[in-house]
């Protein structure tokens, strides 16, 4: 799936996100899919943010529809980050579910 740097992405994800050596942003991968329902999408960005590890979000199928009419995503929101912190990602993704 090719991500695309859309409008509903916050204005300075740009300048935040990692460059390649030719000045291109580097490869978002996926690092999990959320569900919105308790929230989890939103906790899991904020945190990944707060380690200074920029977030694309991605709905699945029809679920920017869901997210538009219902505020929530009935699939969920899928989770990107740099391909160089993808490790680092899910470290702290790991750490947060032994807290729990």
């Amino acid at each position: 799936m090719e991500q695309t740097w859309g409008r509903s992405t916050p204005s300075d994800l740009m300048d935040r996100w990692p460059k390649t050596s030719s000045g291109e942003p580097e490869k978002a991968v996926f690092l999990c899919n959320c569900k919105a329902l308790d929230l989890g999408d939103e906790l899991k960005i904020n945190m990944l943010e707060a380690y200074g590890i920029p977030c694309l979000r991605d709905y699945p199928g029809d679920g920017s529809f869901g997210k538009v009419v219902l505020g929530m995503s009935g699939q969920g929101t899928d989770i990107y980050v740099p391909e160089s912190m993808l490790e680092e990602a899910r470290n702290i993704c790991a750490a947060e579910e032994i807290a729990d």
